[in-house]
């Protein structure tokens, strides 16, 4: 699989928070994309993580001293700032955003700051109240104004009792965030509203038994994250996966097709891109026992089913609807049923890929896509899935200037 981070230089400021506990955990994901990292820490951060296990994740010194007399003529602030291509803080506490929107230069990370030219990200992580305070408010949306990232918060428990909104984003969702930064160059999708629908769908039998399908959804929340990185607003539609919301996205949890048919539809008319990358259900039982069903002997089950609502074709139907894409996942055929889906159905686009295989679709880390329109046909090659959905959004742009 490719390393969508090969030869990215990305430094890593660390802040006085507790969430810097989880900063070894990211230093390695990031390496493992194939990113060099390097990392800084406020001497405050000592307290909460140290040099050495950075150092020793990290394979390259870790450096907290603005004047360091074994930097470059004792200007280790200017020698990082010019290395980095990334300066990525996280934990970036309501303090560190604070000096950041005033332009101190105090310390050797917010001197950094100051000093590079490199794109500047931000994965807050305080106390709730803090995070909701007018102040951190006003400093926030100055710093996107001058172009800063800012990833999450999370909401959930916090190490004080609190539960809401200031929780770093976990290492992997970090992870993520960097990657589509990497890969999505000119964002294509500014001030579009996009809806997405992902993963399985689960059509009960019983209270124990379902029908279902093994979408892992992963296919589906990395369009969900590319589609952010490229400026829009989005929504997903989750059918019942184990995956984490990826940062700055809208997450709307399902169960049954009946379930994501009244969710997609709700909202189809205000968006301006829908994509049908889940999983859907194509047919549920008649009737769903209320007990669990017994064995009776030693015959067999029979279980009437009836077809369940096709969510790609009647989002299709709206008029002024959506430009709208279907994904295809089969087994053999490939673009044979691909083309006839999109015939059947009236979509914009069909997104075809190969499912049964250990390297792509269900399942897999890596998947390929051969996407077809009316009068246009993209092969995209076996990649990852946050790699591929970048490609695959540029695509989508380029065919909706065309409509």
């Amino acid at each position: 699989m490719d390393a969508p981070l090969e030869g990215r230089r990305i430094l890593l400021g660390i802040s006085a928070g507790i969430a810097a506990y989880k900063s070894p955990q990211l230093v390695r994901r990031l390496k493992e994309l194939g990113a060099s990292v390097r990392v800084v820490l406020t001497p405050s951060a000592t307290s909460f993580v140290t040099p050495l296990s950075l150092q020793a994740v990290s394979g390259l010194p870790v450096s907290s001293d603005l004047l360091d007399p074994s930097a470059e003529a004792a200007m280790g602030h200017i020698e990082l700032a010019r290395w980095a291509d990334l300066l990525l803080i996280a934990p970036a506490t309501a303090n560190v955003i604070a000096r950041l929107r005033a332009g101190m230069a105090d310390d050797l990370l917010s001197t950094i700051a100051l000093a590079t030219t490199a794109t500047l990200a931000l994965a807050p992580a305080m106390n709730q109240q803090m995070w909701a305070h007018p102040a951190t408010v006003d400093n926030v949306a100055l710093l996107r104004d001058r172009g800063t990232h800012i990833w999450g918060p999370a909401e959930g428990q916090q190490a004080c009792g609190d539960s809401g909104a200031g929780r770093m984003l976990e290492p992997t969702q970090l992870a993520d965030c960097v990657t589509h930064q990497a890969l999505c160059g000119e964002p294509r999708l500014i001030g579009r509203n996009v809806l997405i629908s992902a993963g399985p769908t689960l059509e009960d039998l019983d209270p124990v038994r379902y029908l279902g399908n093994r979408s892992s959804g992963r296919m589906g929340f990395a369009l969900a994250g590319a589609a952010q990185a490229h400026g829009a607003e989005v929504t997903l539609v989750a059918g019942p996966v184990n995956l984490e919301s990826p940062a700055g996205v809208t997450r709307v949890n399902v169960r049954s097709a009946r379930d994501m048919h009244q969710e997609v539809m709700g909202r189809a008319s205000q968006s301006h891109v829908y994509v049908g990358a889940a999983a859907v259900a194509d047919f549920r039982p008649v009737n769903t026992s209320e007990k669990k069903m017994k064995k009776t002997g030693d015959g067999g089950l029979e279980l009437s089913l009836i077809q369940n609502p096709d969510i790609l074709k009647d989002v299709s139907a709206l008029i002024d609807g959506p430009f709208t894409v279907g994904f295809a996942a089969e087994t053999h055929d490939l673009e044979s049923f691909a083309a006839g889906k999109l015939a059947s159905k009236g979509a914009d686009l069909i997104a075809a890929n190969q499912v049964g295989s250990e390297t792509s679709g269900f399942d897999a880390k890596g998947n390929a896509l051969t996407v077809l329109g009316a009068n246009s046909r993209l092969a995209l090659p076996l990649q990852s899935k946050l790699s591929l959905a970048h490609q695959f959004w540029h695509h989508v742009a380029d065919q909706m200037e065309h409509r």
